[in-house]
């Protein structure tokens, strides 16, 4: 999933959650919140991905110019 992806998901969520308020719908308010934190935490895990792709890419080029 990319960065559109989560933002998508999360602006869906913040949409929910104000309509769970609107209509005095905590459930609905509730899974809003939940939409929002899932995507959060999937952004988090591709920001960690990238950090790690990143730092192996480094390595692999400094490796290579000591060749």
């Amino acid at each position: 999933m990319g960065d559109l992806s989560n933002k998508a998901q999360e602006l869906a969520g913040k949409a929910k959650e104000k309509a769970g308020d609107l209509t005095g719908d905590q459930e609905l308010k509730g899974e809003g919140q939940a939409d929002q934190a899932e995507a959060k935490i999937r952004q988090a895990a591709d920001d960690v991905k990238d950090a790690v792709q990143g730092a192996a890419d480094r390595v692999k080029g400094a490796l290579k110019r000591k060749d």
